[in-house]
């Protein structure tokens, strides 16, 4: 993670690209008990309307939550995250998902709470979520 005091709002702080697609949603299936046809077959995808099967909404979930993770790097944690789905997740496409500070705020408790902006584009330059988050970090001193 960046040094807290070189934050500042506009400041993309965290990007993470992921191949998504059948093998991918399996993975996830096999850990989560989510064997659902929509996820994993070609034919269930397209009868409820779309080309093939689609990704899972938790998976995007787990993504932004690694996204960011990754970037707090041990020194804060997630407070809170909202999300609007937009489009699914469609089969052999790239994920790339983005925060960006939009709001930066010093606590009495130590803590500097960082919201974030969400997004997470296809490469077919479709938005799949936007949404928030609020970090927690200590502050410094």
């Amino acid at each position: 993670m960046a040094n807290l005091a070189d934050l500042a709002v506009g400041q993309e702080v965290a990007v993470l690209v992921r191949e998504t697609g059948v093998a991918n949603w399996n993975r996830y299936a096999a850990v989560n008990d989510e064997f659902v046809p929509i996820h994993m077959d070609e034919a269930a995808g397209r009868t409820a309307g779309f080309t093939g099967p689609i990704g899972m909404g938790n998976l995007q979930w787990a993504y932004y939550h690694n996204m960011l993770r990754g970037w707090l790097n041990g020194a804060g944690r997630i407070e809170q995250m909202n999300l609007k789905f937009s489009n699914p997740n469609l089969s052999n496409t790239v994920v790339t998902l983005k925060a960006t500070v939009s709001a930066i705020e010093s606590g009495a408790d130590g803590q500097t709470r960082v919201t974030v902006a969400l997004t997470a584009d296809d490469d077919q330059a479709r938005r799949l979520s936007s949404g928030d988050a609020v970090v927690s970090i200590p502050s410094a001193g």
